[in-house]
Parts: structure tokens; C-alpha cells; sequence
């Protein structure tokens, strides 16, 4: 009977490989290889070898350039010059990959917090890494809104920043209640800065432009304020600004908390009390 495919193997270690095998590719893989970015191939012919890194890699690019819904399989595989069937061996739908994208993006916030430096010092880093990472990748807010699946990731950021909390003397429920906060804090703030949605600096310029007039327009017998407030109500030329007013005045918050903990019968400060 003859041989329905014929594959030339190379042999890339010494020890006993993992051969990962699917109806449209078969490639040896070491153990220590299978967690790495994908490597070029050294022979002409030979495939790149895929790995889950380098899926997640290109699918998070793709998902920032285009949208989320705009991420499919087929169009990942064309990206990476594979059939939409390879990639189902490290993920088994779009849900499971965005999943793996959702966990990239928990991962690469700081956790790393200074523990000898002040508690509200270690919460703000912590909040403004998560910032950084949100604002470096467009698809991130969307990604951490649906995700659905806690992952190790995500698990230890907030494992973070509860410690954070309860040494700053909060309860588990008030702790609780500000890292919550706090996420939402950070996803609120990037899905609202101001001109975020206009691509070039002229449309943004332009779309600035129209918001202040209209305000500026209104009966000033009726909104006084807000035609006083026309142009900052309107500004969007400086999104540093928009992040450090934000930042702060969640902090001044939790601060604002903490300190009447200290107070007598003060140490359930999130608990709303309902009348029974």
C-alpha cells in the first residue's frame, strides 16, 4: 500500500522527543522546546516549528491592529503560514485562545512590588502597571471583561494586591472590594480617555474642535458651568493627565478608608448595611 504522506524528521536532541502529531503536520519537538517562541527553521522546506507562545504572540498583535472580532482561526493561521487544523493543538476553539490571550495580558503586569516601601506606594504601582499594560494593548479591556476562566496569571495579581490590602489593615471583604475596584478603576480609565477613538491627530483635533463649540453654544442662562467649562470639559491633548487625576483620586480614596479604620467601630468601611 503506498504511503499516503512522506515526512522528513531531523533530529534536534539527544534525549527521547515529544512528537506532536496532527493529520497536517508531524514535527519532533524536545521538551525543553515546547514552551519557546517559534523557532526559524535552518533547513529549506522545513516548517516553522508553532508553539503556543508564538500563537498567542500573533493572535494578541492581530487582536490589537483589528478588534477582537476580528481575530479568527482561519485568519491566525494565515498569519502564521499554517492550515487552521494545526492550530488546534493548543487551542481547541476561539473561546480556549482567547483565554490564552487573556492570561498574556495578566501575566505581563508587575507584580513584582516593593514590599519595604509604604502600602499605598505598592497598591499605586500596581495599578499603574496594570495601566501600562491595558494601554499597550488595545484588545486588553475586552479581553479581561469577558474572560470568564480565572488563570494562574490573573490569580496572582490579585493574591498581590489583596496582600497588599490586608496588611494595610482592611478586612477581607473591604480588601476585597477595593481590588475589584481597583481593576475597574484601571479598565474604566483606559476605555475613557479622552480622543481615544480617533485614529490620526487631525481627526482628533477636528472632533475636539465641534464638542467645544456645542458645549460653548449652549444657553448660558442655563448651563452656565458648562459653558464655562467648555474646553477642559473637551480636552484630549493630554492623556498623562487624564491617567494621574485617576490614579490619584482612587488612592486618595482607599487612603481616605484606611485612615478610619483606626477609628473605633470603623472596620467595616465597604459593608453597606441594610435595614432588615
Amino acid at each position: 500500500m503506498p504511503y499516503l504522506y512522506v515526512v522528513l524528521i531531523r533530529c534536534i536532541s539527544s534525549s527521547l522527543p515529544i512528537v506532536p502529531c496532527t493529520p497536517y503536520s508531524c514535527q519532533v519537538i524536545s521538551p525543553r522546546e515546547l514552551d519557546s517562541i517559534a523557532e526559524p527553521a535552518r533547513d529549506e522546506g522545513e516548517r516553522t516549528r508553532l508553539t503556543r507562545a508564538a500563537v498567542v504572540d500573533r493572535a494578541l498583535r492581530l487582536a490589537d491592529a483589528d478588534g477582537l472580532d476580528a481575530l479568527t482561526i482561519r485568519k491566525l493561521a494565515g498569519e502564521l503560514g499554517v492550515t487552521p487544523m494545526a492550530l488546534y493543538w493548543h487551542f481547541r476553539s476561539k473561546d480556549e485562545l482567547l483565554e490564552g490571550l487573556a492570561e498574556r495580558v495578566w501575566s505581563e503586569i508587575d507584580i513584582a512590588v516593593d514590599r519595604s516601601a509604604p502600602w499605598p506606594a505598592q497598591l499605586r504601582g500596581l495599578l499603574e502597571s496594570l495601566l501600562q499594560v491595558l494601554r499597550a494593548h488595545p484588545a486588553a479591556p475586552q479581553l479581561l471583561v469577558q474572560g470568564e476562566k480565572q488563570n494562574e496569571a490573573a490569580l496572582n495579581a490579585t493574591e498581590v494586591a489583596l496582600e497588599i490590602l490586608r496588611g494595610a489593615g482592611f478586612n477581607p471583604q473591604d480588601a476585597s472590594a477595593i481590588a475589584r475596584s481597583a481593576l475597574w478603576t484601571g479598565l474604566t480609565l483606559v476605555m475613557s480617555e479622552p480622543g481615544v477613538e480617533w485614529l490620526t491627530a487631525d481627526e482628533r483635533t477636528e472632533a475636539q474642535r465641534r464638542k467645544q463649540v456645542a458645549l460653548a453654544s449652549l444657553p448660558p442662562a442655563r448651563y452656565p458651568r458648562l459653558v464655562e467649562c467648555a474646553i477642559p470639559m473637551t480636552a484630549c491633548n493630554d492623556p498623562g493627565l487624564h491617567y494621574e487625576f485617576g490614579v490619584s483620586m482612587f488612592m486618595a480614596g482607599v487612603e481616605a478608608m484606611a485612615a478610619k479604620i483606626t477609628q473605633p467601630g470603623n472596620q467595616e468601611l465597604a459593608r453597606t448595611k441594610h435595614p432588615g
